[in-house]
């Protein structure tokens, strides 16, 4: 049951001498099993909260503004616990972590408030047509569905699990519902691209509230001991995904994801390719924004005057972008000398790129023979909200290690020229 564990000062609940330790049982009537409940029965202007508390039941009515928060915090998050992920896909990424990483990376969540609440994509199997009915009755949009492909067969090996491909019904469901669609497809070569991947599209657009449709690379770590085997695109068909996406017309987003670029070693879309950037968080996009970002800010920035030796450090995937916005920065700016490094993911092996899963011991590593004067920048994206990297280190363990001050900045051409702008060590 949602137990309640704290109360906002001068809120309805506080008002009406609710406290902590409460529990609450409905809002109107309605039951509330976890956030989703509450979050939408209690939007009303009246409202009679059914509560308990050491057996005994009472009624609270109270009175507020549409959307108000009645002020009530509970005991965990989403009132109920967190539900895993009950596939065991081919390429989860997760099964090829090595021990010792941080422990909250070894959790595979696949939970629809998640979803609604921070974006995250769900596969489906884990939904029941209770918990369906109540996505549509609440009209929670956007779903953000990773679907892999809609032959069914195919779906059930990829993912693991005999559920896979019946819950396909759903995204029609959804669909019906006038629920918004975004949809991930991880392709892994040889099996859901091609003819698949082509039917998997006709499929999904025939969906009239679908709003995207992307497609990332499986992605590979050294570490798939008794795993299925796998292996990365090659350039040839990294480039036939891209031309298979360009076959298809939809109003809809249909988007590779950088990484094909990449492997196809063509040049990356511009902006206009992406629409809305509906996938920007599966690294759908980032890319094209962040180059149009950095002209921008360079066309409107304002000269530094400090002196700054520096250097910045990426991933292997961003390391070209990088060198590229910082040899137009030093066109303009003469006083700065920043030398770009391109950190090679040792740890998780060649095949993983982005700049998001490196690890502090790769940077240690590769970076030992920095200037003693100078400074490091690294991706904030390396670190969690802790302040952690994925092997468990921190900026100061690396900056001691490494014997320079490090600073974390974010993905931005503005928090990097103002990262720049507030160093002033002269060599």
């Amino acid at each position: 049951m949602p137990i309640i564990t704290s109360i906002t000062p001068n809120s309805p609940a506080a008002r009406k001498n609710i406290a902590a330790g409460d529990v609450l049982i409905s809002i109107n009537g309605n039951a509330i099993h976890d956030i989703l409940d509450y979050r939408f029965y209690a939007t009303e202007k009246k409202l009679a909260l059914r509560l308990a508390r050491n057996g005994k039941f009472r009624q609270v009515r109270i009175r507020k503004d549409e959307y108000d928060d009645l002020g009530l915090e509970f005991e965990l998050g989403l009132m109920s616990e967190q539900q895993t992920c009950q596939n065991k896909c081919e390429f989860c990424f997760i099964d090829q972590l090595p021990p010792g990483l941080r422990t909250s990376l070894y959790f595979k969540d696949d939970d629809a408030r998640l979803g609604f609440l921070f974006g995250n994509y769900i596969t489906l199997t884990n939904l029941t047509q209770r918990e369906v009915d109540r996505i549509v009755k609440m009209k929670l949009s956007p779903v953000n569905v990773s679907v892999h492909t809609t032959n069914p067969g195919l779906r059930n090996k990829l993912m693991g699990n005999p559920r896979a491909g019946e819950s396909l019904k759903y995204l029609v469901q959804f669909a019906q519902a006038e629920l918004e669609l975004n949809i991930q497809l991880v392709l892994c070569p040889g099996q859901n691209d091609g003819d698949e991947l082509r039917r998997s599209l006709q499929d999904l657009l025939q969906l009239p509230t679908v709003k995207s449709i992307a497609a990332v690379p499986v992605g590979l770590t050294k570490f798939r001991e008794k795993l299925p085997p796998l292996r990365p695109f090659t350039k040839e068909e990294a480039q036939a995904v891209i031309n298979i996406f360009a076959e298809f017309q939809s109003e809809a987003e249909l988007c590779c994801s950088d990484e094909f670029f990449l492997l196809a070693g063509v040049e990356m879309p511009g902006v206009g390719y992406y629409g809305d950037f509906r996938q920007l968080e599966n690294g759908v996009g980032m890319w094209a924004l962040l180059k149009q970002d950095m002209l921008d800010i360079l066309h409107n920035c304002q000269m530094s005057k400090v002196t700054v030796q520096l250097t910045i450090a990426t991933g292997v995937a961003a390391y070209p972008l990088m060198q590229l916005f910082v040899d137009e920065l030093q066109k303009m700016w003469h006083n700065i000398d920043i030398n770009v490094r391109c950190v090679e993911n040792k740890f998780f092996g060649p095949h993983i790129t982005v700049a998001g899963l490196l690890t502090a011991q790769d940077v240690m590593e590769q970076l030992r023979s920095l200037p003693l004067r100078s400074c490091l920048l690294l991706p904030s994206v390396m670190f969690n909200q802790d302040g952690l990297t994925l092997d468990g280190h921190t900026l100061e363990d690396i900056s001691q290690a490494l014997g320079v001050p490090v600073k974390a900045v974010e993905n931005d051409a503005q928090s990097l020229i103002d990262a720049i702008s507030s160093i002033n060590i002269i060599p």
